[in-house]
């Protein structure tokens, strides 16, 4: 049986052939290019929704080693990045910033998909003195905060202490816990890329 051509790639062809059509009127080349758009932003978005459901299960929690002056614990960005840097790569990600010191301090995180779909978030902050930081410092430990929470928020991070010794071995195994068992014959079931996607957003949350 011949393959069935994309349908991108199918209205593509009629574009190509109504663009060699000297008698092709201009409004109509428009709303087919309108139309070519539209499409691949949704096959780009559902190639970006199958990755980071395949993502979400192999994204680590990160220990905390940062000390906010005795109050709380919290994760390094050094530590985020290194954690899921080469997974994200592996999936075809990229995790970008951008930043702007116009009103206050605000930072942006971009996670774009080499399908070319991207999300993004914002965060915007005051500079931290805590710590008798100087100025640059106080600007540069906000910058690292709105990273922290610009990556955790697009990528739904957790950390855990340091000393936690028993995280790894409580929590669970989807792949193989039979309390899953439902959850893996429905996504083994899937006949479709949007069908996996939408099994694995259906995740059990304790998994």
């Amino acid at each position: 049986l011949p393959t069935a051509q994309p349908e991108g790639a199918t209205l593509m062809a009629v574009i190509a052939r109504a663009a060699a059509d000297p008698q092709t009127a201009v409004e109509k080349m428009e709303r087919l290019m309108s139309m070519y758009e539209r499409i691949e932003a949704r096959r780009s978005e559902a190639e970006f929704a199958e990755a980071m459901a395949v993502v979400q299960d192999k994204l680590p929690s990160i220990g905390e080693r940062g000390d906010a002056a005795g109050r709380y614990k919290f994760a390094l960005w050094e530590d985020i990045n290194a954690a899921i840097k080469p997974i994200l790569s592996a999936h075809g990600f990229a995790l970008s910033f951008r930043t702007d010191f116009t009103d206050g301090i605000a930072v942006t995180g971009v996670l774009s998909h080499r399908s070319g779909h991207s999300e993004r978030t914002t965060i915007k902050l005051p500079a931290d003195p805590s710590g008798n930081k100087n100025a640059v410092q106080a600007v540069a430990s906000s910058v690292s905060y709105g990273k922290r929470y610009a990556a955790g928020a697009l990528l739904n991070l957790t950390s855990h202490g340091e000393d936690d010794d028993a995280f790894a071995s409580l929590r669970p195994d989807p792949s193989s816990d039979p309390k899953y068992a439902d959850w893996r014959a429905s996504i083994e079931g899937c006949a479709t890329k949007a069908a996996r996607a939408g099994a694995w957003k259906a995740m059990p949350k304790d998994a």
